[in-house]
């Protein structure tokens, strides 16, 4: 039996009809026979093209306010039935059932009206439960039926109808059906993950996606799923890569935390943070941020919490960088950042961001709620003789919130809201420490006066020590060993202060 098949027959039922008319018109063209309901069928009625009512093949009305359409026998045995067995083609005639080639049929924008806000009874009802049930049937027979699951499909199945005059081979049917089977179960996971309160299952899927250059390295494919149309308007520059994209993820997130706050500037490079300053102008603070490390500088992400304007932009325009974000730019600094052909500028949109982390881990995934906590001034607990300053206070919870973006072991140094260095992904605190303040050193610095923070606490006080041995004068962390005292000890013994927030910070 050959597997192309002629369409003569269509179910036409969609909520989205933006795209449809030249479908019908081709159909109708093509003298196919087409069925509809409800205002669908007006629409093509409208056209003036000949339809034939659900309701007269089903001899049933549409019932329960619309609910119930085309669920019917008659409906779904033309559809699912097998055109190669002799039974299913009997029972066709027997009772009277019309053969349907081709389902077109999309579903009720569920995830729209989740997102508009809109009470649950409008939620609910746009659940939709004909659409989906057809959708599914056409796409598990599609052998023998065309389905069109999707307005998006509306063009590409245009150009096979007038292409192959009506017909389809089974290679282009199947090819229709998985991306019906992919609408469906992207559909459910959506009314699952709203009505889902207490099962601990995860559930997702996303529909956008993006094939990268490659992924960490030029042999790994590389695939980004998500909408960053919603995240940034991209003015300038070629593709953002895996690596490009999760260091400005790392840069989103860091920059989150000092949103309406002063103009702030941050240079990251593979996902932590070489440079930060936060000052009266943002040309100020970049600058600033760019002497916290020239050299790792070099290749790294930009981001700004506030407009880069010509004088920024100019500075920028003298470095190497890969990717500059911000929330707007002037024209101005968006024509001198122009100036460098690869160079990536996007412009942050105020989106919102996933309350939940996932990664891949053996054979599974970890899931966690996003560390959502930012240190702030009633959380400290003051447990030191000597209190810090109220400009050391501004400097701890400044080098916490960038702690709390720096991989573990971390240690961060901090003065006058400048990033003078930071220990990163270390696998002990001391060698965290040892290596910000050899680096503060190494650009010069001067450590006295300035404050650290950690990530977590000190189990002994050999930190604190060489802090103090330093010009540490102060020091942010959550506290919790048993052996607090030690620490806080010896803070009392060398004039530091110390604060404690309760809370831990670990980034893995």
């Amino acid at each position: 039996m050959s597997t192309s098949k002629t369409i003569k027959s269509a179910l036409i039922s969609v909520f989205h009809k933006d795209g449809l008319e030249p479908v019908v018109k081709k159909l109708n063209e093509l003298n196919v026979t087409i069925y509809s309901t409800g205002g669908t069928e007006k629409f093509i009625k409208d056209l003036g093209i000949n339809v034939i009512p659900v309701d007269e093949v089903t001899s049933y009305p549409s019932i329960l306010g619309g609910r119930v359409k085309t669920l019917h026998p008659k409906v779904f045995g033309g559809i699912l039935n097998r055109q190669d067995n002799e039974s299913d083609v009997a029972e066709l005639a027997e009772f009277n059932i019309p053969q349907i080639d081709l389902v077109i049929v999309d579903l009720y924008p569920f995830e729209k009206t989740v997102a508009s806000g809109a009470p649950e009874q409008d939620i609910v009802e746009k659940i939709d439960i004909g659409g989906i049930s057809l959708i599914r049937a056409a796409a598990k027979n599609f052998k023998d039926t065309f389905i069109v699951s999707s307005m998006d499909q509306y063009d590409s199945f245009l150009n096979i109808l007038s292409e192959n005059n009506g017909k389809t081979s089974i290679a282009t049917r199947k090819k229709f059906a998985a991306k019906a089977f992919n609408i469906s179960s992207h559909y459910d996971t959506a009314i699952f993950n709203y009505f889902n309160e207490d099962e601990i299952v995860y559930k997702a899927s996303e529909q956008k996606s993006n094939v990268l250059r490659y992924g960490e390295n030029p042999h790994q494919k590389g695939y980004f799923f998500g909408d960053l149309e919603a995240m940034f308007d991209k003015l300038h520059g070629k593709e953002l890569s895996y690596n490009n994209l999760l260091d400005v993820d790392a840069a989103v997130n860091l920059i989150q935390e000092f949103k309406g706050e002063a103009p702030t500037f941050a240079i990251l490079k593979h996902n932590n943070t070489c440079g930060f300053a936060q000052r009266d102008t943002i040309s100020q603070a970049y600058t600033d941020a760019l002497a916290g490390d020239p050299v790792s500088a070099f290749g790294g992400v930009l981001i700004a919490n506030t407009e880069i304007d010509k004088e920024t932009a100019e500075k920028i325009h003298t470095l190497f960088c890969e990717v500059v974000i911000a929330p707007s730019l002037s024209d101005d600094a968006l024509a001198i950042l122009k100036g460098k052909k690869n160079r990536i500028i996007l412009i942050q949109k105020d989106a919102e961001l996933p309350t939940t982390t996932i990664r891949t881990c053996l054979n599974g995934s970890l899931v966690q709620d996003k560390d959502s906590i930012t240190d702030k001034l009633s959380d400290l607990k003051y447990v030191t003789n000597n209190k810090p300053t109220q400009s050391e206070l501004d400097d701890l919870l400044f080098a916490s919130k960038l702690c709390k973006n720096t991989k573990s072991n971390t240690i961060i140094l901090v003065k006058n809201k400048q990033l003078l260095a930071g220990g990163t992904g270390q696998t002990s605190r001391v060698d965290a420490l040892n290596q910000a303040i050899e680096k503060a050193q190494s650009f010069k610095f001067d450590l006295n006066g300035c404050v650290m923070a950690s990530d977590a606490f000190f189990p002994f006080p050999d930190c604190v020590e060489i802090a103090d041995n330093a010009g540490i004068k102060s020091v942010i962390q959550p506290g919790g060993s048993i052996k607090d005292q030690l620490s806080i000890d010896y803070c009392n013994d060398h004039n530091i202060s110390m604060v404690m927030t309760g809370t831990r910070h670990f980034k893995h």
